[in-house]
């Protein structure tokens, strides 16, 4: 056999090993309304790829494309129902998508689809088609400049700062007097009235002041001046002497040192009311009148302390129903005041200030991929 017909044998086994095609998939495949399906398979370098599509009852599909992994568009169809053995060569070893899409919002699609391959030579005419994810992570750096604190610098500052330098409550006397109030025949009337204004509660830069709790007294004659002098001699031999000092039994109320008064039993009485001013002017006119506390007798007395009625301006109504006896009604209001005094104090503060170096960093970015590949594929 000479040497032309030993090259002209090998030509026609290579044809003839060229006409046998591969199978790679034959499927039936329902791609549903409004979706797309999607496979990938593996080809050898100078694989020549045939591929076939057809629907079955003949309906378009709205697109129909192969890609070469990842983005390498080979072939590309619209509104097609059938394909008939679509070539394409393979350049170099790869991973191929096979993509069906179906637009129609309501019918899904029934395809027949069969992909083969000829293999350029007796070497790859085994290769595996069937393709593996692989997930493989990439490493950058970011590189930038940071401050680094390298030490501190120590500070002494001299400040001042404003200390409470006094705290007291002391009582504050707001009114001591007798107020003669007329029998009914009196030509005068027998209605009248006092007022008084508590403290305003008031904080300057060195002294706060406000009022915390207030009491009044009311006794008529003599029989109730004997009752609030017991009720000194009470407060002076039960409580403490710096307190007995502090203190009037009105203001011992107030602070609830005391909690009673002693009141006369007999005397001349007389009713009284605390009001505000305008039912201050009810009560002087005859109409019906609110208030905040009222009572009959030789004597009575009341506490407040309530932050409402801790401020403001106050009237005590006083009415005589004898017929033609005056009484002469002995009025008392004490106020509570909370006092704080305030001084400067100085002081040292020590500051710390960080000193800073620049150095350069730079911080990994690990992101990962996850890609199709061939079988035979190795991770570098």
């Amino acid at each position: 056999m000479n040497l032309k017909t030993t090259f002209f044998i090998l030509f026609l086994a290579n044809v003839c090993f060229a006409q046998n095609p591969v199978d790679v998939a034959d499927l039936t495949l329902k791609v549903k309304a409004s979706s797309s399906e999607e496979f990938f398979y593996g080809f050898a370098e100078g694989d020549q790829i045939i591929f076939s599509f057809s629907e079955v009852d003949g309906k378009e599909l709205k697109e129909v494309e192969i890609t070469e992994y990842p983005e390498n568009s080979k072939f590309l169809g619209y509104e097609t129902s059938k394909i008939d053995k679509k070539v394409i060569n393979v350049i170099e070893k790869g991973v191929y998508k096979f993509k069906f899409k179906n637009t129609h919002i309501l019918k899904g699609r029934i395809c027949q689809i069969k992909i083969q391959r000829i293999p350029a030579s007796e070497a790859s005419k085994n290769f595996n088609t069937n393709i593996k994810w692989v997930t493989e992570q990439d490493t950058t750096w970011n590189t930038y400049t940071k401050d680094f604190v390298i030490g501190y610098d120590t500070l002494l500052v001299q400040k001042t700062k404003k200390v409470i330098d006094k705290e007291e409550t002391v009582e504050e006397i707001i009114m001591d007097k007798s107020q003669r109030v007329h029998s009914q025949t009196n030509d005068n009337g027998n209605k009248t009235s006092v007022f008084f204004s508590l403290p305003d509660n008031s904080v300057t830069e060195f002294e706060t002041k406000k009022v915390i709790a207030w009491a009044y007294w009311i006794g008529v004659g003599e029989e109730s001046n004997k009752a609030w002098q017991q009720n000194r001699k009470t407060l002076s031999s039960g409580v403490s002497t710096a307190a007995s000092m502090a203190f009037t039994p009105l203001g011992a109320l107030a602070a609830g040192t005391l909690t009673n008064l002693i009141l006369p039993t007999i005397g001349e009485d007389v009713s009284y009311g605390l009001v505000d001013e305008t039912n201050k002017g009810y009560f002087m006119s005859g109409i019906e009148y609110r208030g905040f506390d009222f009572g009959k007798g030789v004597a009575g007395y009341k506490r407040f302390t309530d932050k409402q009625l801790c401020q403001g301006k106050f009237y005590i109504v006083l009415h005589n129903d004898n017929v033609m006896q005056g009484v002469d009604a002995n009025v008392k209001v004490s106020a509570l005041m909370e006092r704080k005094t305030y001084k400067n104090v100085d002081y040292t503060e020590v500051q710390s200030t960080p000193r800073y170096e620049k150095r350069v960093v730079r911080d990994p970015i690990v992101k990962a991929r996850k890609f199709p590949a061939t079988f035979d594929y190795k991770k570098h």
